[in-house]
């Protein structure tokens, strides 16, 4: 895959492309290892540059956090809109969250809550992919995922992958926050569960009776097979997938890339602070991963489409989630590595207003809160709001493209950026958006 300026250059067919950049383009046919197709990336063009940010932590809430049962609590109004719980003081003066958050409000002057994020679709596949790639499209996930395109824009930075998701993508029917049309070399690594007894990292953990140097003897035939398929002439896509194929047997042996994954290293009071749960164990994961050098690191943790009984789930859901957040932006803050870390928390949506009858809420894509915090963001503020019933929102909306601009701009990507489809069509990265400015503010 290749981009092009909006600055026309001297090339050699009608369209702005050589037949070289042609063949470039479009996603690379696995063949051989897995992990060497996964690690099939370019490199980039041009270092980034004027960043706020060296990496980005997404939290995913996979299925809607209920707004108002979280974030933006409505203890003013009637029970069928207020829900169950009540509301605590935070470390932010005049700010209120649900009492079930009591770790995240004592952390609240160290993050930006969004209150007014907003769109209009209420369907999970196709609403995930719209926020999580800034593009309305089908549930087919149309368009790369801000991991995707943070991969194909910065490439490798030393031995370890440039998008990771912890333990997976987001998925419903499918998994999404996928590479799209960018292809298969710009998809994320898939880290597992670490929470899981005697967690291994697949493909970066030797085989038991497998030494070093039977893998490195593995690595010369590689490169044997590799040195065949670079004399097929004219043919770029063997040729890159040479290049990361030998990046693949490298990552394999690399204590860097295996030290990266090896959350056991933490300290136990540290991990017991995070919560023995996956949530919390993928959380210190991703602080570890940012620390190595990995620029995009989703952490899935789905679950929160309650349609019946949401307070009996969120009993459970919330302190979990509460645990993990709250000890990942203390525990970045206090080792300084958030001031250089833009860390989001966000569903595809929020619920809606009014409990149902089976006691749950519904999809409510009008209306729902999103954390922000490091890189520059500002402290203790709070931007956006809804209404009396957190039904609408009522100030400064933010859309899914402004959250996708406000991430690549962090990172140093212009979001305005052309690059070219497999069919050789330009596209922008994002068609639409603008940075939250409030963020710096």
């Amino acid at each position: 895959m290749i981009s092009v300026s909006t600055t026309p250059t001297r090339r050699s067919l009608c369209n702005g492309l050589s037949r070289r950049d042609f063949l470039r383009i479009g996603a690379l046919t696995p063949v051989g290892l897995s992990l060497a197709h996964f690690l099939s990336l370019e490199k980039a063009f041009a270092s980034v540059s004027g960043s706020r940010a060296k990496s980005v932590i997404l939290v995913y809430l996979g299925g809607g956090l209920s707004h108002h049962d979280s974030f933006d609590p409505k203890p003013e109004a009637v029970e069928e809109i207020r829900g169950k719980y009540g509301t605590i003081p935070t470390s932010v003066k005049g700010l209120r969250v649900t009492e079930l958050l009591p770790k995240m409000a004592a952390h609240m002057d160290k993050v930006t809550l969004v209150r007014s994020g907003t769109h209009e679709n209420d369907h999970h596949e196709t609403a995930t992919n719209w926020v999580m790639s800034g593009r309305f499209g089908s549930a087919f996930g149309d368009h790369p995922a801000m991991g995707a395109v943070v991969a194909h824009e910065t490439g490798f930075s030393g031995l370890v992958p440039p998008y990771v998701a912890v333990p997976k993508n987001p998925s419903f029917t499918w998994e999404l926050g996928r590479s799209a049309w960018l292809g298969g070399r710009y998809e994320s690594f898939k880290c597992g569960n670490p929470n899981d007894a005697g967690f291994r990292v697949r493909d970066l953990s030797q085989q038991a009776g497998v030494s070093a140097q039977s893998l490195e003897r593995r690595k010369t035939l590689l490169q044997a097979v590799d040195s065949m398929a670079s004399q097929i002439k004219g043919n770029d896509q063997i040729a890159t997938y040479d290049e990361f194929g030998q990046k693949a047997a490298d990552m394999v042996l690399s204590p860097q890339a295996q030290s990266a994954f090896d959350v056991a290293k933490e300290d136990a009071k540290l991990r017991d602070e995070y919560g023995r749960t996956e949530f919390g164990q993928s959380c210190l994961m991703a602080r570890r991963l940012v620390e190595s050098g990995v620029k995009f690191v989703t952490v899935n943790y789905g679950g929160w489409d309650h349609h019946k009984k949401i307070f009996t789930n969120l009993d459970k859901k919330l302190p979990e989630f509460d645990q993990g957040l709250a000890a990942l932006i203390r525990d970045m803050h206090d080792r300084g590595t958030l001031k250089e870390t833009l860390v989001v928390a966000m569903g595809e949506f929020g619920r809606t207003p009014k409990v149902n009858k089976d006691a749950g809420r519904d999809h409510w894509g009008r209306a729902g809160s999103l954390i922000f915090a490091g890189a520059g963001v500002g402290a203790g503020q709070v931007i956006g709001a809804t209404d009396k019933n957190g039904a609408f929102v009522t100030d400064r909306p933010v859309r899914p493209a402004d959250v996708c601009w406000t991430v690549y701009e962090a990172l140093g990507i212009d979001p305005a950026k052309l690059l070219l489809m497999p069919d050789g069509r330009p596209t922008h990265i994002l068609a639409e958006g603008s940075t939250i400015k409030e963020l710096y503010a």
